[in-house]
């Protein structure tokens, strides 16, 4: 069986919506709130949409949303898939490949993280500035690397967009909250990390640790993407808290903070414009 292409998947997409939104929002937990502050056009569930694949996490509805957020029109994923689940990677980044393809330019990439950097809690916001992958996979890997059309040897000095990260901290501000600053590193889960593997990844200069977000960050500049990526601290890493690593816990966190987690994204929508020349965003 031929594989859907994300080509298809947009041109679904277009006959779904007459929304052209170039910004798009991938919401992980402690940020599912933001679509209540949505006037909302659409919501599409992704079994509605080929290639795009199941979502089985608690916190993550599956559907893409589009609407207007603050005034600006924007599409939303609400959940992911994971690599844990099963899933090979192409279909993991498949929907980034099909936004890339409906014409989306700036990715906001959401996700919550265990905090490894000992000045974090639980609750508090970190904009990424740079990641490590120990997911143990490349979403670049095979044999057209996604597309034939597409550089698979793509430069990752400066993953994360200055302006688009700049513009989360303005929305931090506004919302009167302080985000840190640091660096994700990612690993392919379900599993939370041993005590010994946090100190190690310390040492590395990891700040927080989670499974999504790289994969999708590399594969969104491969199809030349502009990317900003923001976590919720929701846990204290292994052997640095007292308590025992659960997803109750993570989810409990994102429920405690998910106004906030709101408030975030709406700022950064409004102060997000895709008005000035090639596109670029505001100061």
């Amino acid at each position: 069986m031929k594989p859907i292409s994300p080509t298809a998947a947009a041109v679904q997409l277009r006959q779904l919506s007459r929304s052209r939104p170039t910004l798009a929002l991938v919401l992980g937990s402690g940020f599912h709130h933001a679509p209540a502050r949505m006037a909302i056009e659409r919501r599409i569930p992704y079994a509605k949409l080929s290639g795009f694949p199941p979502v089985g996490v608690s916190g993550h509805t599956g559907e893409l949303i589009l609407g207007r957020l603050s005034g600006t029109s924007v599409i939303v994923m609400s959940g992911r898939a994971h690599f844990y689940e099963g899933h090979p990677m192409e279909r993991v980044t498949f929907a980034i490949r099909a936004l890339a393809e409906f014409g989306i330019q700036d990715l906001l990439l959401t996700n919550a993280a265990g905090g490894v950097n000992r000045n974090f809690r639980p609750g508090d916001f970190m904009v990424l500035s740079d990641h490590i992958n120990f997911m143990g996979v490349n979403p670049l890997r095979g044999s057209d690397a996604g597309s034939p059309l597409l550089q698979r040897f793509v430069d990752l000095t400066q993953v994360y967009d200055p302006k688009l990260s700049a513009l989360l901290h303005r929305a931090g501000r506004a919302a009167r909250v302080k985000l840190r600053r640091g660096v994700y590193l990612a690993v392919s889960g379900p599993t939370y990390e041993t005590p010994a593997e946090v100190r190690a990844y310390a040492r590395l200069g990891a700040d927080a640790v989670g499974m999504s977000t790289v994969s999708e960050a590399i594969v969104a500049r491969q199809c030349g993407l502009r990317v900003a990526a923001l976590s919720c601290i929701t846990n204290l890493a292994a052997g640095l808290g007292s308590s025992p690593l659960s997803h109750a816990e993570v989810l409990a966190t994102a429920g405690r903070v998910k106004a906030v987690g709101a408030n975030l994204l709406e700022n950064f929508s409004k102060l997000y414009s895709p008005t000035r020349p090639e596109g670029k965003i505001t100061k």
